[in-house]
């Protein structure tokens, strides 16, 4: 982004009747073109919203952080540069750079690191924090020639790495990758010595673009696709197997093929992480089989469903894929080496993004992982991530066996267990999780962020309940939330979610069931609002209103939900949380 580009977005004029976001930028210099970019990529970000920065004072790191959590806000920024750590380290102060000055400068950023670790972890605790730090190159400070490291710069370096690491594991704080930065901002391309020395900003325009970019992209990560489809032939492994067999087929350095390594190990590695990963490829099904057997091969056969190897359009392939899981095409992505099966794919499936395996560019391999990683990188990997490959295989079972025998009778005999989780508290990740990415069973279809969330349950009354289901056919883990406010008058729903997952269970039915009688409630009232995607909630709905379903909020009785509600076979157990 240009800086004039970026004024340009900044003079918009406020949008009526618009939500406001409201982000800091901490750091101890002045703010300058950094604040100018980080609101317009803010405003980019957030094209329906009106956004504010708010920035602290000039060389007062500590204080800016800690005014920046008494302020509630969408979001901090907190940018550390050396001259942070101390004023000695950067190019306005003017002390001396004796062996004694350097001695102190040492036992003076102990003392910093450790005040800031502090002060970020208690922001953390209010507000999400995306962390940058240490991108600008140190003076020459020591006698030793510049190619040469001293022990001096390598102790100041290991106390940094330590600060960041320690912060890694914090809970809400998220570091923006160094790498990443270099491939937006070359090191010699990042210090403006000019204007650090006559206005406090030590960044070029170049740099404080890209560093304001990516800790917006941090701090407000985009929500990763769910699902990878991928062709075999060329793509996952070098060869037709058709023509070369089972035995031809390659993915090493030996047979000239370690792209194709490269990407199985990618792919694998999405796998453990919870992505879908299902294969489309023309092709002999038996052959197929036989090649995932292999015992070399890096993406292994229980890591992936379904496979479709078949000789018809691979996007017929793709639409039984993206309805055996269950999922929109927006969440899909298609790797093929054929520029003609990506578009047939394309046309069909227009949410779907396809992207070319690039088998005659090594340096487009590269290009490709990045992507890949860019589209399905999550910040956390919970318990369901590895159960939902095992309980779309379970769900496919129960269907196959569900159509054999009467419902029921069925449900019946499923030995299901539900077990409901009520808290005051909004620690529960999975949970905002669920409620920010669910469509189909969703009560209204609302996204919140991370302080809008946590504000919620300091409402008097404000409650959670998360449901985990396991039966014979495997464990689902935690598929279901419902969120709302208990009040003299009324129990109210504002979020309530279930995990496409979950369906055909009776598990809604349930987390009512037991609503109604821990809150003694003879009427619920839900904060519905149907969407173009919640279908399965509305037909749930639909059941007790014989009247229709109106556009915005429903009244539910207790007698007329047991009136409608089915037979429940469910084992039930439940536990309360602070």
């Amino acid at each position: 982004m240009r800086l004039s580009e970026a004024l340009q977005i900044n003079q918009q004029r406020v949008l009526p009747n618009a939500g406001n976001r409201k982000i800091h930028l901490v750091c101890g210099f002045t703010p300058l073109h950094l604040e100018t970019f980080g609101l317009a990529h803010a405003k980019r970000r957030f094209p329906a919203e009106n956004v504010n920065i708010t920035s602290g004072l000039f060389g007062d790191l500590e204080g800016n952080l800690k005014r920046a959590r008494e302020q509630p806000a969408e979001g901090a920024i907190v940018v550390v540069e050396w001259s942070d750590l101390d004023d000695r380290l950067g190019f306005r102060a003017a002390a001396g750079w004796s062996s004694s000055v350097l001695n102190d400068i040492l036992q003076q950023v102990d003392g910093k690191i450790y005040r800031l670790t502090q002060l970020v972890s208690e922001l953390a605790g209010e507000m999400p924090v995306a962390l940058i730090a240490g991108t600008l190159p140190l003076p020459p400070l020591t006698h030793l020639p510049l190619v040469q490291t001293s022990s001096f710069e390598l102790q100041l370096r290991s106390n940094l790495i330590g600060f960041l690491s320690r912060l890694a594991v914090t809970r809400g704080v998220r570091l923006v990758n160094d790498s990443t930065l270099a491939r937006s901002s070359p090191y010699p391309g990042r210090h403006d010595v000019r204007m650090e020395l006559h206005a406090g900003f030590p960044y070029t325009i170049a740099h404080a673009a890209a560093v304001a970019d990516l800790a917006l992209e941090c701090l407000f990560p985009a929500v990763p696709k769910k699902g990878l489809i991928s062709d075999l032939d060329e793509t996952l492994w070098k060869g037709i197997l058709g023509d070369v067999g089972v035995a031809g087929l390659s993915w090493c350095l030996d047979g000239h093929s370690q792209a194709h390594a490269l990407y199985q190990q990618l792919v694998a590695s999405l796998a453990e992480s919870g992505v879908l990963v299902g294969i489309a490829s023309k092709n002999d099904p038996d052959l197929v089989s036989q090649a995932f057997q292999r015992s070399d091969i890096l993406l292994k056969a229980t890591q992936v469903f379904p496979i479709e190897s078949n000789w018809g359009a691979k996007s017929e392939s793709v639409g039984r894929i993206l309805k055996a899981w269950n999922i929109g095409a927006d969440s899909v992505v298609f790797v093929d080496d054929s520029p003609m099966e990506l578009a047939e794919v394309a046309e069909r499936h227009p949410g779907v993004e396809c992207l070319r395996f690039p088998s005659d560019d090594p340096a487009g391999i590269i290009e490709l992982l990045n992507q890949l990683r860019a589209r399905f990188g999550k910040s956390e990997i919970r318990e369901e991530d590895h159960l939902r490959l095992q309980s779309l295989r379970s769900s496919a079972e129960l269907q196959q066996s569900r159509s054999a025998e009467a419902s029921a009778d069925f449900l019946s005999r499923l030995n299901a267990k539900i077990t409901l989780e009520y808290s005051e508290a909004p620690s529960d990740g999975r949970a905002f999780e669920l409620v920010n990415k669910t469509n189909q069973f969703n009560l209204n279809g609302r996204r919140y962020s991370e302080s809008e969330w946590q504000s919620y349950f300091r409402a008097p009354g404000a409650f959670l309940v998360t449901a985990s289901y396991e039966d014979r056919f495997g464990p689902l883990g935690k598929i279901g939330v419902l969120a709302g406010r208990s009040e003299p008058e009324a129990l109210l729903v504002d979020m309530w979610v279930m995990s496409c997952r979950a369906f055909s269970r009776h598990i809604e039915f349930q987390m009512l069931e037991r609503l109604y009688k821990r809150f003694e409630a003879a009427c619920i009232r839900f904060s519905f609002h149907p969407t173009e995607r919640n279908g399965p909630l509305q037909e749930f709905f639909a059941r007790f209103f014989d009247a229709g379903l109106g556009q915005d909020g429903l009244d539910l009785p207790a007698a007329a939900f047991v009136k409608c509600r089915p037979q429940l076979f469910h084992q039930v157990i439940e536990s309360s949380h602070e």
